[in-house]
């Protein structure tokens, strides 16, 4: 089997600048390029088809959306990195939210304290899947299809095959303001500023970093110009959400949620714990990487996130239903292959996560506005997935 040269910290783990890229650093140009194009395609095909798809409004609506798939799709990059996979967090997010609602509206919870539970639901949960997965040796597909079709079932009878509001009496909660409140406009710009402050900055010192360690960095054009591109971004996206009501709460949820999975991924132990275990995991435990512990926590917070998942794809839909999250997993799925996650694990990165998870999410919006039929929306999904998943294989031919 072929080798390849990769930079190794004195742990024996791949240093978190090279982890996501380490393996095929040539392909991955093409795959982002080929993402960029398969973007400005769609976008072009539904704006002309439905000219409303790139009105503010819709605009804004399609970024609640992508929230609630890639804040889902993060956490299944983080299953998928440690080699594994969760086909249970569409069920998990009806059930959840489900829970969350009937506390609420039959029950008089307030929002906090119901939505708490389900948290401590969901973490119990997948810490138990993650368990059982890890001590008996059990394939996670199959430990988590179990928990797909026992957690439909119990949304079901939560709800009681019901529709559950998420509101009392028309009045804004904890729980619906998850998808219903927006930044004020002003206050949008100075967020605006302040993140391209921050982006200036810490690109900046780490250009600094590689260069004192000897490393090789882009010239002082390219870093301009990528400085100057994602500034321009982050004002577009403003000024857009800007023309409808501001920026919506669940974008901050999500900017959040990618964040802090970045950190996680790049800058700590159990981030690098991760990339080891899905690129090889008798080697891992070899190295001494406390292999469970990590696969148990990458779980729990698996669970933490379909909460909040459930949490947004509940309020966005008004209520609890029998087909709240339905599919959400094979979104989730497609959109981390797509943004070039392996499902053999070991890579992937929280940039190309969101990238598929905008892919998954303009094509959703763009037949919801086309009236397409459900069914043929199945069909698009399960064959965006297949070609996900193909052009995974193809990609990593070889390696």
């Amino acid at each position: 089997m072929a080798t390849s040269s990769v930079p190794v910290a004195k742990s024996g783990l791949p240093s978190p600048a090279t982890s996501p890229q380490a393996q095929g650093d040539a392909r991955v140009p093409l795959r982002d390029f080929s993402m960029v194009i398969a973007l400005m395609l769609i976008w072009g095909f539904f704006a002309v088809v439905t000219p409303n798809f790139v009105s503010a409004r819709n605009l804004s609506n399609l970024t609640v959306e992508l929230s609630i798939t890639a804040i889902l799709s993060l956490g299944m990059l983080l299953v998928i990195l440690g080699g594994y996979i969760d086909l249970s967090i569409g069920s998990g997010v009806g059930m959840l939210g489900a829970i969350s609602a009937v506390l609420l509206f039959q029950y008089n919870w307030p929002a906090p304290l119901a939505m708490l539970v389900s948290v401590v639901v969901a973490i119990i949960t997948w810490l138990v899947m993650g368990s059982l997965i890890v001590s008996q040796r059990i394939p996670a597909f199959i430990i988590t299809l179990a928990g797909q079709l026992a957690f439909r079932g119990l949304h079901w009878k939560v709800i009681h095959n019901a529709t559950i509001p998420v509101t009392r009496g028309g009045n804004d909660n904890l729980l619906s303001m998850l998808t219903t409140w927006y930044l004020p406009p002003i206050w949008g710009w100075v967020l605006a500023a302040a993140v391209i402050a921050l982006f200036v900055v810490s690109s900046l010192r780490a250009r600094q970093r590689r260069i004192a360690f000897g490393l090789t960095v882009d010239s002082n054009e390219v870093t301009i110009g990528r400085l100057l591109v994602t500034g321009q971004l982050i004002a577009l996206f403003v000024l857009v959400c800007n023309g409808y009501q501001g920026i919506p709460l669940s974008a901050l949820i999500l900017a959040a949620s990618a964040f802090g999975v970045w950190v996680l991924t790049q800058h700590t132990r159990f981030g690098r714990y991760l990339y080891a275990i899905g690129g090889n995991e008798e080697a891992a435990h070899v190295s001494g990487i406390p292999v469970a512990k990590v696969v148990i926590g990458t779980f729990a917070i698996m669970g933490l996130i379909t909460a909040m998942g459930g949490f947004m794809q509940t309020a966005y839909a008004g209520a609890s239903t029998t087909t709240t999250g339905q599919l959400l997993e094979l979104d989730a799925i497609a959109a981390c292959v797509i943004g070039g996650t392996s499902l053999k694990g070991g890579r992937g990165n929280v940039v190309g996560v969101l990238f598929g998870s905008l892919i998954m999410a303009s094509l959703l919006n763009g037949m919801t506005l086309m009236a397409m039929a459900p069914e043929e929306k199945f069909i698009a999904r399960g064959l965006v997935l297949a070609l996900a998943v193909w052009m995974d294989v193809r990609l990593n031919k070889g390696k």
